[in-house]
């Protein structure tokens, strides 16, 4: 995927509420296609959409990638449910450790979004210094 066109939070906004969840499913496709314990229909749907070649909407409703998703979900539940307490324990902690660091880089990510520009060229208005007429 290195020289492929990538899309961009933008071209979400068909699926997405906000510009913020297109920019979470944006990092959650990437994820999911550069993890190589994905692999199968999962990965493959998310590098589509990655490179244009899928929407977003058309996946969702592309029967064969919505049921490796259910599949993927399914084994999610029974693992968890098959887990002891010290590995729910475990796991928990895991989770919250990630969690901060999601959360440090998405307010990261946002200043550097939202933050000023350290592009912009300041100097005296053309007139100089004289007020609006």
């Amino acid at each position: 995927m290195s020289n492929e066109r990538q899309i961009q939070d933008e071209d979400l906004m068909d699926v997405a509420h906000d510009q913020e969840q297109a920019h979470r499913l944006r990092k959650a496709l990437k994820v999911l296609a550069e993890n190589p314990n994905v692999g199968g229909k999962l990965q493959e749907m998310a590098q589509e959409v990655l490179a244009g070649r899928l929407g977003m909407k058309e996946a969702i409703e592309t029967p064969g990638y919505m049921d490796a998703l259910g599949d993927r979900l399914d084994k999610i539940r029974h693992d968890a449910e098959n887990q002891t307490a010290a590995e729910r324990e475990e796991s928990r902690a895991k989770f919250a450790e990630w969690q901060k660091k999601q959360e440090e880089e998405e307010d990261r990510e946002r200043a550097e979004r939202d933050g000023p520009s350290l592009n912009l060229v300041t100097g005296p208005r053309r007139g100089g210094a004289r007020g609006h007429r």
